[in-house]
């Protein structure tokens, strides 16, 4: 089970995170009451164990400065949360080492799913994405059982088993579910969603797509070879963005 804790604005709540147990910390670049600049974000980044998936969390800008800022950064992978089209995300995807592509439940754009064949997974999240509104599972049943699902939206330290029981997603992602106010983390709700959300993984005795498959700093892209002998870090450096000019 994949854990994202979003939201981080300080490095005491990412160090936190990855103490309890998190697999990826995500910085909001977009417009929110948890935007971070990108300095603070590489300053955190930097503190770090390398394993961990730092993510740059995007909704409506640029492609171009998406990679900038990411790069910049020196994170490893975009959440892209606005309205990006198809070849965008590919554009994106290029020049950063993963991308998580995120719709509204129900959002008509999941029949064109499909479409989004550069996104290394998929994430269903509320209409009102950081609200911490619960949406209607019902629209996350049913899901592609070819991808990577990660589920969002109102999800706490209460309702992550019973979320994680019924829509067997890859992974889960938390913001404002183990808040103690915007912005700041608390210790039980972030070691209890955490703890939660592993262990309801481990008693549905499943096993997801790609499990075994790497995701995150390093990791093949959707439809490259990757040896299970040959796990290395080879690739796995950032791109240039700033050599790229003829990109648009």
């Amino acid at each position: 089970m994949f854990v994202k804790i979003c939201g981080i604005t300080n490095e005491e709540d990412a160090l936190l995170a990855v103490a309890m147990g998190a697999d990826a910390v995500g910085f909001v670049f977009a417009p929110s009451s948890r935007q971070i600049a990108v300095t603070q974000a590489r300053d955190i980044a930097r503190r770090l164990p390398p394993e961990i998936t730092t993510v740059g969390v995007f909704r409506d800008e640029a492609s171009r400065r998406v990679v900038e800022m990411v790069n910049a950064a020196g994170l490893h992978g975009v959440q892209l949360h606005g309205h990006e089209t198809p070849a965008e995300g590919r554009w994106v995807r290029q020049r950063v080492q993963f991308l998580i592509q995120a719709f509204a439940a129900g959002d008509r754009m999941l029949d064109r799913i499909d479409e989004y064949d550069a996104a290394d997974a998929v994430m269903i999240d509320s209409p009102s994405p950081g609200s911490g509104q619960v949406f209607d599972w019902v629209l996350a049943e049913g899901l592609p059982l070819d991808r990577r699902v990660i589920l969002a939206g109102g999800l706490t330290a209460d309702n992550v088993a019973e979320a994680v029981t019924r829509i067997r997603p890859w992974g889960v992602d938390v913001s404002s579910g183990v808040e103690r106010e915007p912005g700041r983390k608390d210790v039980s709700k972030l070691m209890r969603f955490i703890n939660g959300a592993k262990e309801a993984a481990l008693a549905a005795g499943e096993e997801t797509l790609d499990l075994d498959r790497p995701f995150g700093p390093g990791a093949p892209g959707p439809g490259d070879d990757w040896d299970a002998e040959d796990d290395s870090d080879e690739g796995s450096a950032f791109y240039d963005w700033e050599d790229d000019r003829s990109a648009g």
